[in-house]
């Protein structure tokens, strides 16, 4: 857990990089990191995920995270590809590399303002951030198209936060028939290996029962 830990304060310095050069108020924060680091989401996440202003120039704002990003830390890859800007980044501090990725998808979002913080760093930054509404219709897609379990549980927390479920039986249903495929290996070292051992052991004995029975309720009512 230590080397999540220092990754951890690893992600709020670059959070706070990026907002020194004002790079960050062009951007929008989402993902399993920002579910962590503004609300307390009680896994660890390894990557920084954002989506691109629509109205930002994307070579000028990779450009600008490259070589700032050089003047401070390991580049090591860098790439402006068709549809996101990719970065990865090392620390001497950090035994794990920083994957930073920047999704230029031009798409109508709900954001909201936020604040970044980990109890393992002494600072904080403000971001524009996805809403939980957003995020909930976020990781339900996530969840169908590449069906990995930090989703499902990702969602999970949503709906223990009373977030709503999509109205969508057939999306609904998909997402259940893939949590009850989720092999005991997934929940042993894929998503044990991202969890504090009290909540390792909680989901090694009891799953994702309480997110299939939101689910199953869900399906029946929309039936």
């Amino acid at each position: 857990m230590q080397a999540l830990q220092d990754l951890e304060i690893f992600e709020i310095e670059v959070l706070e990089l990026l907002n020194s050069i004002k790079v960050l108020d062009k951007l929008y924060f989402g993902g399993g990191t920002m579910l962590r680091l503004c609300h307390n989401l009680n896994r660890y996440s390894t990557d920084l995920d954002f989506w691109l202003n629509s109205l930002e120039d994307s070579k000028s704002i990779f450009l600008t995270i490259k070589n700032t990003i050089a003047d401070n830390y390991k580049l090591i890859d860098a790439a402006n590809k068709k549809f996101t800007l990719l970065f990865e980044i090392k620390t001497p501090s950090v035994n794990r590399s920083l994957k930073i990725e920047i999704r230029k998808e031009q798409i109508d979002f709900e954001w909201e303002r936020k604040i970044a913080f980990s109890k393992y760093a002494h600072k904080q930054v403000m971001i524009k951030g996805l809403t939980l509404n957003q995020m909930m219709k976020n990781k339900i897609d996530a969840l169908l198209s590449r069906k990995i379990i930090r989703d499902a549980f990702d969602i999970e927390f949503l709906i223990m936060r009373g977030v709503e479920l999509p109205s969508d039986k057939n999306k609904l249903e998909s997402t259940l028939q893939i949590i009850n495929n989720f092999k005991e290996q997934e929940y042993k070292v894929t998503l044990g290996s991202i969890l504090e051992e009290k909540d390792r052991k909680f989901y090694l004995e009891n799953r994702f029962k309480f997110l299939k029975e939101e689910l199953a309720k869900n399906i029946n009512r929309l039936s």
